[in-house]
């Protein structure tokens, strides 16, 4: 029984007596357990097993190890830090709980003092905040998003301005976001690709890393490149007014070359059909197109020699309205034929705008239409024309070849040689197109499309042309 006994005391007395024989080792042990729960922020716990009450313990058995003093000291600082850290996301009674376990440890006054007030002014703020989150989360719930200063996300954005770390605004705000780009995605899927542009900028500036941004973005670049694509779609076939609606589409998101490039092709497409109706005298026609064309391409070359155009069809035409006396007349005939001449001889027949062959003869065809020296000059320069476009044709200069076939077909639109020279230019700037094609020159291709439909639109190879066009999509 004695022997029992005495086994049973040392078993209890094992620990205290190790304490008191061995102290070194026991602090040790002490320490380390107390820095593994400080680094794990825990830092006081009922059980003991806080880092508070572990170093305390080490002080205990040697109050006088530096060690152990500064142990307890970074206690008392990492106890400031979550008092902040608490203080920060909203959660004032566990920051005062923090402050009251730094100034248990001695933290620095000042330090506590300052948190202190802090903590006073965040309490008044809190039921403001309290307030701002329900009207957020209010707003959230009727759709007012982004809409105003009383919408969810300025509100959300007011709570997280006190409270950076508020999961409660964190969360809402994220979901408002992810509300807000599920808005820009159906814009874009409806074509309402600037609205869906506008809508991705405002997520990005409330939050730029939002899980949902990147995919979202991808989704808007893909409709804008089938945009762009239904835009050459339909200058391939024509159709320039939804064609510059789709280009214009593209770039109220952003400059793009590929889609101003298409808006630049109709502006000649229509500065084109704007000199042919000026020449008929179908002035309001021509304005209208010239319109379109300056409205699309302001600085394109082709646009300001179409206005010039059109202002010498008009001058053509009050010429032939305005009386003069016959000398008068007599002087500015002989003129016009010089410098008809002129312009024969350097084979300008429609360029410059106002100096060419065809100008000077429309000019001097208004003036005396019945002159036999008028007719002589259409009879002369007619096949000139006509040659000039043979011979550029057959060195494939077609856009030289156009310009020759525009002045014979204004010098002798009745002439039944003209369809088949029509067809025979359309046939080669398709073949062109074709060979361009093929060497994936998609923008040449629709631009062979486009003069192939102006030049003769009933040509029979235009449509088999227009599907490949449209295959190949957009040029580069």
């Amino acid at each position: 029984m004695g022997v029992a006994a005495l086994a049973l005391l040392l078993t209890l007395l094992r620990q205290p007596l190790a304490d008191w024989f061995w102290p070194e080792t026991r602090i040790q042990q002490l320490l380390d357990d107390g820095r593994r729960a400080l680094a794990q922020g825990r830092l006081t716990a009922p059980d003991g097993d806080g880092a508070r009450e572990l170093f305390a313990a080490a002080a205990a058995l040697d109050p006088d190890r530096r060690d152990v003093q500064d142990a307890l000291v970074q206690t008392g600082q990492a106890a400031l830090a979550q008092a902040r850290r608490q203080m920060g996301a909203g959660q004032l009674a566990a920051a005062r709980t923090s402050l009251e376990l730094a100034r248990q440890l001695q933290a620095p006054s000042a330090e506590i003092e300052q948190i202190e007030r802090a903590l006073q002014h965040g309490s008044r703020e809190q039921d403001g905040v309290e307030q701002l989150l329900r009207d957020a989360e209010a707003a959230h719930l009727a759709g007012s998003l982004d809409d105003g200063p009383d919408s969810a996300l300025p509100l959300y954005q007011r709570v997280l301005a006190v409270q950076p770390d508020r999961m409660q605004a964190l969360e809402g705000r994220d979901d408002a976001l992810s509300d807000l780009l599920a808005r820009a995605s159906g814009d874009a899927n409806e074509g309402r690709l600037a609205d869906a542009a506008a809508l991705l900028q405002r997520v990005e500036r409330y939050d730029p890393g939002h899980a949902e941004l990147p995919a979202a973005k991808a989704a808007l670049n893909a409709a804008l490149e089938q945009r762009a694509r239904q835009g050459e779609r339909e200058l391939a076939r024509g159709r320039l007014a939804q064609a510059a609606e789709s280009f214009q589409k593209v770039l109220a998101v952003g400059e793009d070359a590929a889609a101003r490039r298409g808006l630049q092709r109709i502006a000649v497409a229509q500065a084109q059909e704007a000199t042919r109706l000026a020449s008929d005298f179908h002035f309001g026609q021509a304005e209208a197109a010239l319109a379109q064309a300056r409205a699309l391409a302001p600085d394109s070359t082709e646009v300001a020699a179409a206005e010039q155009a059109v202002q010498r069809a008009r001058d053509a035409r009050q010429s032939m309205e305005t009386p003069l006396s016959n000398a008068e007349r007599e002087r500015r005939l002989k003129r016009l034929l010089a410098q008809l001449q002129e312009a024969e001889a350097r084979e300008q027949w429609l360029l410059p705008p106002g100096s060419s062959a065809y100008d000077r003869f429309k000019a001097a065809q208004a003036l005396a239409p019945q002159d036999a020296r008028v007719r002589r000059a259409a009879a002369r320069i007619q096949p000139a024309a006509r040659q000039c476009m043979e011979d550029n044709l057959r060195g494939n200069r077609l856009r030289a070849a156009r310009t020759c076939l525009d002045a014979w077909q204004a010098l002798a639109p009745s002439d039944p040689a003209l369809a088949p020279a029509h067809r025979r230019l359309a046939q080669r700037w398709l073949a062109v197109g074709s060979e361009r094609l093929g060497m994936g020159d998609t923008a040449f291709a629709a631009q062979a499309l486009q003069q192939a439909r102006q030049i003769d639109p009933g040509t029979p190879e235009i449509h088999a042309f227009a599907e490949r066009v449209r295959s190949a999509g957009p040029g580069p």
